[in-house]
């Protein structure tokens, strides 16, 4: 039985049992529809909802199945056309043709009439339902074609699938670390060699050999680091703006702060100034927010002339329907205080040495999540925006499943390649041992989705398998690829 709106399709059900219709039917283009035999409900998982009906459209009496939907576009949602089960299907009925088009196809490239019963109901009818059935549709963001057949695989089956494409997904991130590197490399060359602030890779950086010493500069460790955490902190509606903040302030202006006592607010006021985000200092009504903005303003007087890069605007950010603990504020002042351990005190060895020093996957996931949870402090701790105090404290810049996000698609895929590129391969297993042994805290809507519909309860907790739902849904599910998926092809065949 399929899961959710099937509750609701049940109405629609009795509707088709009963031929409670106030019109005769007919299909889009004028053909008479005559329901000799509705056929039998079909109770069992799977397959069309009446089977074995007799149906006269035009002038030829047709045997074969029913399905019911609640949308013209739940037959392709839903997979029927990839599905061998709905081959006998003689009539679409939905309650909205939520399409222009009058038919749908079969596996076997049958066309079959689709009819919106929307158009044959009493309107009072019809409204409840479709309020219903809207209702419900609202809460599914992320479908999956195979939501009703894929139980036929065991559960092994699917976690053996979702391990698989886990590990594939964690080797592109690495890949894409690798490249990464090298452009930062290539680009660095090329700023002491030429006066540019912007170089893109071109035909030379594609043919250049990198040797393992080329690896050995701190500064692009430590600059990858930099543009992929603040990408990370920028969620999906701010992640570009705040990777290209990365690029832009680069650690070679950071680093011009390192050791100062009062790091954090130096590179705050870079930060908060290239990005364009501080306000005018003279416009703003509370006395705190005007003497930590103009101690910002202050700051960068005396510092913007060390910066000749791109400044950004306001308008370029987006706060609206975030959450206030993921405004661009708040998570530029926790990448900020990520930066102060980076720079004085020694994030990346510390990692290094947690890797080194521990073998038992627990451990050493508790003592990096440590290292990425930040506390709030200072002027945030009070405020989410410039010009306003918070009404409930900031208790933390980056919580715990913030943080095993960053641990998981960005620390462990760079030193992966970190200890690669410098030979120390019992380091490398140690860190895929850990990747595929972590257990996190975060969760996401399309992860929750694909476990749902995969009945696989609590398997997302695995951080392999999170990830590779992700990539399940991304590569197959999205892109209608279900015949090359694994799952897709055992059971729409």
């Amino acid at each position: 039985m399929k899961k959710n709106n099937k509750v609701h399709e049940k109405f629609l059900y009795e509707l088709w049992k009963n031929q409670s219709f106030s019109s005769d039917l007919s299909t889009k283009d004028g053909q008479s529809i005559d329901i000799i035999d509705t056929g039998a409900e079909n109770n069992e998982l799977g397959g069309p909802d009446f089977k074995n009906a007799r149906i006269k459209i035009g002038n030829i009496t047709y045997m074969g199945d029913v399905e019911i939907d609640s949308f013209y576009t739940d037959w392709r949602t839903h997979g029927h056309n990839l599905n061998k089960k709905y081959n006998k299907v003689i009539l679409h009925a939905v309650l909205n043709n939520d399409s222009k088009h009058a038919y749908v196809y079969t596996q076997e490239g049958r066309k079959v009439p689709s009819i919106s019963l929307k158009d044959y109901m009493k309107d009072e009818l019809s409204g409840s339902i479709q309020k219903a059935i809207l209702a419900e549709r609202k809460n599914r963001i992320n479908k999956m074609p195979c939501v009703e057949v894929n139980n036929i695989l065991t559960e092994k089956e699917k976690l053996d699938f979702l391990y698989e494409l886990g590990l594939k997904r964690f080797e592109v991130k690495c890949e894409k670390m690798t490249e990464r590197l090298k452009e930062i490399i290539y680009v660095k060359e090329m700023k002491i060699n030429e006066p540019v602030m912007k170089y893109e890779p071109d035909e030379k950086f594609y043919e250049r050999k990198f040797a393992k010493e080329d690896f050995h500069d701190p500064y692009i460790w430590q600059q990858l680091i930099f543009e992929n955490i603040f990408e990370a902190l920028g969620y999906s509606k701010n992640k570009d703006i705040m990777r290209n903040l990365a690029k832009a302030v680069e650690i070679d202006l950071i680093s011009k702060f390192k050791g100062s006592q009062d790091f954090v607010s130096q590179a705050e006021s870079a930060l908060f100034n290239i990005s364009g985000l501080i306000p005018d200092v003279e416009n703003l009504p509370d006395e705190e927010t005007s003497v930590y903005t103009r101690d910002l303003a202050e700051r960068w007087g005396s510092m913007k002339s060390l910066y000749d890069g791109p400044v950004f605007h306001a308008a370029q950010w987006h706060f609206f329907k975030l959450r206030p603990q993921n405004f661009p504020t708040i998570r530029i002042a926790g990448g900020v205080r990520l930066l102060n351990k980076m720079m004085n005190e020694k994030l990346i060895e510390q990692i290094i040495s947690a890797v080194e020093e521990n073998d038992k996957p627990g451990r050493l996931a508790s003592i990096l999540r440590s290292c990425f949870i930040v506390k709030g402090e200072g002027f945030w701790h009070n405020h989410y925006v410039f010009d306003q105090p918070a009404k409930i404290p900031i208790n933390y810049f980056i919580g715990a499943s913030r943080a095993d996000e960053i641990i998981i698609n960005i620390i462990l895929p760079i030193f992966l390649v970190y200890f690669d590129i410098f030979g120390r391969k019992d380091l490398s297993k140690r860190v895929v041992q850990l990747y595929l042994n972590y257990y996190q805290k975060s969760e996401n809507n399309l992860v929750n989705e694909v476990s749902s519909t995969l009945r696989l309860n609590d398997a997302w907790k695995r951080s392999v398998l999170y990830q590779g739902m992700i990539e399940l849904f991304r590569t197959y599910c999205s892109r209608e690829k279900c015949m090359e998926c694994s799952i897709g092809k055992k059971v729409f065949n």
